[in-house]
């Protein structure tokens, strides 16, 4: 692995993002294209995701990966969702990272949201009908993401943007 240089995270902050749940929020604001962070993944290989790692909390915060599933250390499991995203994210498969950049210009005090996908198993806290619907009591919890699943324009933009080229067909 390559030295990676981890950044200073003064600017951002943990807090309780309403209906969400915790998030991460900006304290100043930040140019489109800023790479925000780099997490280091745990690698939960197939056989042992599919034994043991699905049937736990931590599968609600694991991203697809060559081999397996992968667990974002750090800010990287702390992002909630959103359909319209400003941040994209790119895997870093040789080097077990996750790299976060924003996807447009980002406010003072605006959270920093990914996509998780279009296949939810919580309500869309943007959605009236799902929140109206849901069942978790508004307690979103994170999820299975891939920088290739999500079909609206915003994230079509990340992929292409931030893409690794790493194809989803090893994954879990």
């Amino acid at each position: 692995m390559e030295p990676v240089r981890l950044f200073n995270q003064s600017t951002l902050q943990i807090q309780n993002c309403g209906a969400k749940g915790r998030g991460i929020v900006t304290t100043v604001a930040i140019p489109t294209r800023t790479v925000i962070d780099i997490s280091p993944i745990l690698l939960f290989p197939s056989e042992e995701y599919s034994t043991h790692g699905q049937h736990t909390h931590l599968d609600h915060y694991t991203y697809r990966w060559k081999g397996g599933m992968a667990l974002a250390l750090g800010l990287g499991s702390m992002f909630n969702h959103s359909r319209t995203p400003n941040v994209g994210f790119q895997r870093d498969i040789n080097n077990g990272l996750i790299r976060y950049s924003t996807l447009r210009e980002i406010d003072v005090g605006e959270e920093l949201c990914i996509s998780y996908g279009p296949n939810l198993w919580f309500p869309d806290m943007e959605d009236p009908q799902d929140h109206n619907n849901g069942s978790n009591n508004g307690e979103a919890s994170k999820g299975v993401v891939s920088d290739s699943e999500d079909e609206t324009a915003e994230s079509f933009f990340s992929r292409i943007q931030l893409s690794d080229g790493e194809d989803d067909d090893d994954s879990v």
